[in-house]
């Protein structure tokens, strides 16, 4: 009795569903599965399927399939069964025994109706046999359950101890997290304070179990609202696609019918021009014709009157001649006329294909995930006031930079007015800050690396680097030889400083050593005047705001011009102050007189306004995701919305 179910729990259950075999396989590695449990495990792993074999739940190892091109459901058709184990089932397995007849009285050759089954024994019993089945000591508690009819007999799995083979596990050990039979409780786990039945347990297991379940299908709707919503955004970019590709061909279509009209303008010209060089050349041909018949004619009345008798008709030919109506009529086609000599097409073949190499159909703006969006519109969704305990009166913050310090984004920012430099920051949901004094007025500042800030202190001629943690330290200071105002990180072993007095930007080292010195010319006179504001885009190169000379300049670090902004109309500058570079290349700049802050391109075009009516903006800078911080009558926090 004891072998089928032993048989039957540990070696013909399926370990994926726990089951009997249900129609078992084998696979290349020997390890045997319900047919199904390998289909259904295989459909999980897109990757195996691209293999096209079938993987191994318990060793990982694949199996090829004979025909991938058919339908998965298929490909564990042709692994060949195994006989053995479903000889197994036949024998022992559920539906080998007889339910209907009693087991014991069929050994003493007697045919007696059963009316309970044992699931532990295996065997179905009538109601004496199962009146003493249930007096024995060791079967008294085993599972009974009563037949009405022919029922298919449902088995309870029992599991059997790995250490002890012949005991079901029963104690669940809550100090070890381990399942575990009688014998168990009693040699290993009896210093354990925490062993329960299994059974007592099951309750609060299912309802973990449950709360797991409904973790699980919130986490499915969740990704199921996400999969809708990208779903759309297929569709709606399916749809911007095919309105950019007709715009791309418009585009063409426009650039192929300007071409046309010249073609054609050019070809209608070359036929003016040919019709009338060609007709001229016609009329010469006609009027040389003429012309011979009259010289023709004219000889022929020469050789009449000499070859006359008559005295007279000599004499009248000598008068025409003298007279000159021959050598009139000789010269009649020596006329001055405005004629075409020759016609010829000049075509400037480099510049024909410079025009078309730099022919702009259009170019593609490509935006990412948490990059910032300028195109859209700047919603203010914090102010952090830049007055704090040991400032005087008032404050004059001049410049700032942004950091994120052990996951905490940090605001630098100078204050000339107090003579320090401060960070502000969130902490356990609480604003935060920190105050460094200085022995002068902080001007410009740039981010050094990730944790380190330097700030530019003229009045002193010093520079000094200031740790960010966030909570500020001063960590060195350096003497320079000029009263340096701006500043800006070039490397982390180089600086670009600018000063007023005279007017240039220096390349410095770390050190405070200058490398060289930068002072464009124009017109033999000095374009930088009061170069208050520096910093370096991604290309490498130095911005300079300048608002002396009014204008954006910018420069190569070995002092090359790359652009000079200096616009008028309504892009004109007044007062440019602040000004930082976005990852994607775009220019920010604070105007502090018109109270905006404009946008421009790498290359130095205008773009627009980013915004109006923002109180003395100066300080400007941008985080690495879609913020924008400007420094006004406090420190605003921006972001942008679609």
């Amino acid at each position: 009795m004891a072998t089928s179910q032993k048989l039957t729990e540990h070696f013909l259950s399926c370990v994926i569903c726990t089951e009997v075999f249900d129609n078992p396989c084998t696979l290349d590695c020997n390890h045997t599965f319900c047919r199904k449990c390998v289909i259904k495990y295989t459909k999980t792993k897109p990757e195996v399927i691209s293999a096209k074999s079938l993987l191994c739940p318990f060793c990982k190892q694949m199996t090829k399939v004979s025909d991938p091109e058919r339908p998965v459901e298929d490909w564990a058709d042709d692994i060949k069964p195994c006989f053995l184990i479903q000889g197994l089932l036949d024998a022992f397995g559920p539906g080998c025994k007889d339910t209907m007849s009693c087991s014991y009285c069929k050994d003493d050759g007697e045919t007696t109706p059963a009316d309970v089954w044992c699931s532990i024994c295996d065997d179905a019993f009538c109601q004496n046999c199962a009146r003493v089945h249930n007096r024995i000591p060791a079967t008294r508690h085993h599972d009974i359950t009563y037949l009405s009819g022919e029922v298919k007999v449902r088995r309870k799995r029992k599991i059997m101890c790995r250490e002890h083979s012949d005991e079901h596990i029963k104690f669940l050990c809550k100090d070890c997290k381990k399942a575990v039979c009688h014998t168990c409780c009693t040699i290993l786990h009896r210093k354990c304070d925490q062993v329960v039945t299994i059974e007592a347990e099951l309750q609060t297991m299912k309802n973990a179990i449950t709360m797991t379940r409904a973790k699980l299908s919130t986490k499915q709707e969740q990704v199921k609202e996400y999969v809708e919503k990208q779903q759309s955004k297929v569709h709606s970019e399916t749809a911007r696609h095919e309105q950019m590709r007709s715009l791309i061909q418009s585009a063409s279509r426009k650039a192929i019918d300007k071409i046309n009209l010249k073609e054609k303008k050019l070809l209608v010209e070359l036929k003016e021009l040919s019709d009338q060089h060609i007709g001229q050349l016609n009329a010469d041909v006609k009027s040389g014709e003429l012309t011979v018949q009259m010289y023709q004619q004219e000889a022929e009345l020469i050789d009449q009157a000499l070859q006359s008798e008559c005295d007279m008709d000599v004499y009248e030919m000598y008068q025409r001649c003298e007279t000159g109506d021959a050598k009139a009529v000789e010269d009649a086609d020596l006329k001055e006329r405005r004629r075409i000599a020759k016609i010829s097409f000049r075509q400037d073949s480099s510049e024909l294909s410079r025009a078309i190499d730099t022919l702009q159909l259009g170019e593609f703006d490509i935006l990412y995930e948490g990059v910032m969006d300028l195109e859209a519109s700047p919603v203010l969704i914090d102010t952090i006031n830049p007055r704090v305990e040991g400032d005087g009166n008032a404050t004059d913050p001049f410049d700032m930079a942004m950091l994120v310090v052990n996951d905490t984004d940090t605001v630098v920012i100078t204050d000339q007015y107090n003579n320090c430099i401060k960070s502000f920051y969130t902490r356990n949901s609480q604003p935060c800050y920190c105050r460094l004094s200085l022995n002068s007025q902080p001007w410009g500042l740039t981010k050094l690396s990730h944790n380190q800030v330097v700030v530019a202190v003229p009045q002193i001629k010093e520079i000094v680097t200031v740790g960010v943690n966030p909570d500020i330290v001063l960590l060195s200071t350096i003497t320079t030889n000029k009263m340096y105002v701006g500043i800006t990180s070039l490397t982390p072993s180089t600086l670009a400083a600018s000063s007023q007095s005279p007017p240039c930007v220096d390349i410095l080292d770390v050190t405070g050593n200058m490398l060289r010195s930068i002072s464009p010319q124009l017109n033999g006179n000095t374009v930088l005047q009061f170069p208050n504001y520096l910093c370096t885009l991604r290309t490498g190169n130095i911005l300079v705001s300048d608002r002396g000379s009014k204008c954006l300049m910018c420069l190569t670090p070995e002092g090359d011009e790359v652009f000079t902004f200096r616009p008028t109309g309504e892009a004109a500058l007044k007062c440019p102050q602040g000004i930082t570079s976005t990852c994607r290349g775009d220019i920010l700049v604070t105007e502090i007189s018109q109270h905006r802050v404009i946008r421009l391109t790498e290359s130095g075009q205008f773009l627009g306004n980013i915004l109006t009516d923002i109180k003395f903006p100066r300080g400007i800078c941008v985080d690495g995701h879609d913020h924008m911080y400007v420094l006004s009558e406090g420190i605003n926090l921006y972001t942008f919305v679609t």
